[in-house]
């Protein structure tokens, strides 16, 4: 079980931090609701040993839910001890580049090397590898490392957190989501799942969950499913999932979208099925790296040097 210190750290960080982001500057994330999505397909799909392994981990005020904590590195990013991990939650890449390198785009605002999301899911899944490799005194916060995988596998399938450079992942692209005021980065984060969960589904995120998972399970997308676990490397499968993100950006984000313009009916009905998706494969391939990670025969998976 997870240290009390720790239990009451994270306990106290989902508490003070709804005054924090009330007033921070707008974040780089899938809304809450996306990354619970993402977690919770995830931990419905994880095989024994890694059930255990994250019951674990998490604090037992959690009650063995990893979602109810999945959105916790938003909530720490803007406090003193946590600033370094903001740079962890995106990739800024150039302009109508359209493409995601790795030596080129991720980086630091001071230039700093693997300062993104791609380099922040590398770090972490290197420092779960001690769960089973490692020794009793683990140098590593297994419990934080734990949510900051979970979190940031899910920002990784957020299309315009892999945007482009001068308009920060489409954050300053100011527009309208049918009445109301918004902007194209937080279409992507919210807008969609809540116009979605709202309208077709009674405003009940268990309906959308069960739906969206029936869809790529035993629905018509059924057959993308299989390939989505490929990954022969944890420590690089992510520059991939960047790499389809910027490509969802560039084909389905910013694509005809002008500043000032107001997006609704034909945006919508086109583009939720993109966000629907990287929200499955998100939770997909989260259970995949957990699995890899934490199960019984580490399938292949190099212990720490």
């Amino acid at each position: 079980m997870a240290s009390d210190k720790c239990s009451s750290f994270l306990l106290a960080a989902a508490a003070v931090s709804v005054f924090v982001l009330a007033s921070a500057p707008a974040a780089h994330s899938w809304s809450k609701e996306g990354h619970m999505l993402t977690c919770r397909i995830a931990q419905d799909l994880l095989e024994p040993a890694a059930a255990h392994a994250v019951r674990n981990l998490l604090p037992e005020e959690a009650d063995g839910d990893l979602s109810a904590l999945c959105v916790w590195p938003d909530q720490v990013r803007h406090w003193y001890k946590y600033r370094w991990t903001s740079p962890l939650h995106f990739i800024d890449t150039p302009d109508q580049a359209c493409s995601f390198v790795y030596s080129r785009d991720c980086h630091g605002p001071d230039g700093a090397e693997d300062m993104c999301v791609a380099g922040a899911i590398a770090n972490f899944t290197s420092q779960l590898m001690h769960y089973n490799h490692g020794s009793a005194d683990r140098k590593y916060n297994m419990t934080e490392a734990l949510l900051f995988l979970s979190h940031f596998m899910g920002d990784v399938h957020q299309p315009m957190h892999v945007g482009f450079t001068s308009d920060q992942g489409g954050n300053t692209i100011n527009l309208r989501w049918f009445r109301h005021k918004s902007n194209l980065h937080h279409v992507w984060d919210r807008e969609m799942i809540l116009t979605a969960i709202s309208e077709f589904y009674g405003k009940d995120m268990d309906a959308f969950q069960k739906d969206l998972v029936q869809n790529f399970t035993t629905g018509t997308r059924s057959d993308d499913v299989s390939s989505w676990g490929e990954c022969e490397d944890l420590l690089s499968c992510s520059t991939k999932y960047a790499t389809e993100s910027i490509n969802l950006a560039c084909k389905w984000a910013y694509n005809d979208v002008r500043e000032g313009e107001t997006l609704s009916d034909d945006y919508f009905g086109s583009r939720l099925p993109i966000v629907t998706r990287r929200i499955a494969q998100g939770g997909v391939r989260l259970a995949m790296f957990l699995n890899r990670l934490f199960g019984e025969h580490d399938h292949d998976v190099a212990p720490p040097a």
